[in-house]
């Protein structure tokens, strides 16, 4: 399988971010992906919760197709939880504050990713992870996108029952699929 987003690239257009002031910076990230990506990221942020596996924050979707996905997340007053078993490769690219992991095979070792640096979720890995105050991320994410909503949904539909979440992030997703699709991008 192809992918049109190219993370290299991504995380050089986040690193050049690093140091706006918030807006800003979100401003001007949104662009410079849009400017590399001409057609295939929204331009528009249209912010909506985010409740994935324990973690509260807010999410705007850039792009979404059947293969990739890059949305900017993140929280001001921070969260912590479980990444949970993706079919996907993940990568988060730090644009302020701090993204904390662990893992089981380094209990007790606090990974520590910093603005411009990145963590990377393989296919099945999983994490534990925190995200101070103040925290926000560049995620992009490549592979099998549907197989992956069970996990990304559950959470907001079983144990927060937030129906208005759970229809905005099945709409937004649908309609930029469906778009790439008529474009001839799975």
């Amino acid at each position: 399988m192809s992918y049109l987003f190219d993370p290299d690239q991504l995380h050089e257009i986040v690193r050049s971010c690093i140091g706006l002031p918030h807006d800003e910076m979100l401003e001007t990230l949104i662009t410079r992906i849009a400017q590399a990506y001409p057609g295939h990221a929204e331009t528009e942020q249209d912010w909506f919760f985010n409740r994935l596996a324990g973690a509260t924050g807010v999410i705007t979707v850039l792009h979404a197709s059947l293969s990739e996905y890059v949305l900017v997340y993140g929280t001001p007053i921070g969260t912590e939880a479980f990444s949970g078993h993706y079919p996907l490769e993940i990568w988060d690219f730090m644009l302020e504050g701090e993204m904390w992991t662990y893992t089981p095979e380094t209990h007790g070792i606090k990974n520590v990713t910093l603005p411009g640096d990145y963590a990377m979720l393989t296919r099945g890995q999983a994490k534990g992870f925190r995200l101070p105050e103040g925290a926000w991320m560049l995620e992009y994410g490549r592979g099998m996108v549907p197989l992956a909503l069970p996990l990304v949904l559950g959470d907001v539909a079983v144990s927060a029952m937030n129906l208005p979440t759970l229809l905005k992030t099945l709409r937004v997703y649908g309609r930029m699929a469906a778009r790439e699709l008529l474009k001839g991008k799975i």
